[in-house]
């Protein structure tokens, strides 16, 4: 007998679910309507955090998040892909390559729109891996990030490293060995955490 893949939920989904899904039940009775209209925004909270397995490929920088590529741009010697995540995407974020997690920095700062050129000055969360490093990228909406790494632990490419709850953008700075003819996203293309691979070495 073959098993179902059992549903995962990044850490905190029941908290934002459960208000909307308790209430929906009892409004039923009294407004058949609006309590499916109650349920329905339970379910589809449920729907954001999901958590699904994800396989990295056998090599490659692994991209960070489930999106739209929208930043790709060198910055002096290194070069930094930008994932925009949108409400119906996944917001599990995973590590793009094996590391040993040197410093854990939360910044604060504006909520801009994530895909706006000003939201380099939103808050923020910067995963320091030493040769390249990972930042979270909260939205206009989004308010919560969520690292799941501190300071001197180490992660498989692929491992979940946290989410950001709401929509956001995700952002690699890779590696110095990493040039522009290495990267194989564009700007507008879609890509899946954990799975697409951003830039390999030629």
């Amino acid at each position: 007998m073959i098993t179902p893949p059992r549903l995962r939920f990044a850490p905190g989904a029941w908290r934002f679910a459960a208000p909307p899904l308790l209430l929906g039940l009892p409004l039923l009775l009294a407004s058949p309507l609006f309590g499916v209209l109650v349920l329905l925004v339970g379910a589809a909270v449920l729907a954001f955090f999901r958590d699904p397995e994800r396989t990295p490929p056998p090599s490659g920088i692994v991209s960070p998040a489930d999106g739209t590529v929208s930043v790709v741009r060198e910055e002096g010697d290194r070069v930094r892909v930008g994932v925009f995540m949108n409400v119906t995407d996944v917001h599990v974020n995973r590590a793009p390559l094996d590391g040993y997690v040197e410093s854990v920095e939360h910044r604060p700062g504006a909520h801009r729109p994530a895909f706006s050129k000003d939201s380099e000055r939103n808050e923020r969360v910067d995963v320091d891996f030493g040769a390249h490093e990972v930042s979270l990228v909260a939205g206009w909406f989004a308010r919560r990030i969520h690292p799941y790494l501190e300071a001197g632990d180490t992660v498989a490419r692929g491992e979940r490293i946290g989410h950001v709850a709401f929509g956001s953008r995700a952002d690699v700075l890779l590696p110095e060995w990493v040039d522009a003819d290495d990267v194989h996203v564009v700007r507008g293309q879609k890509v899946i955490a954990g799975e697409t691979v951003l830039a390999e070495r030629r």
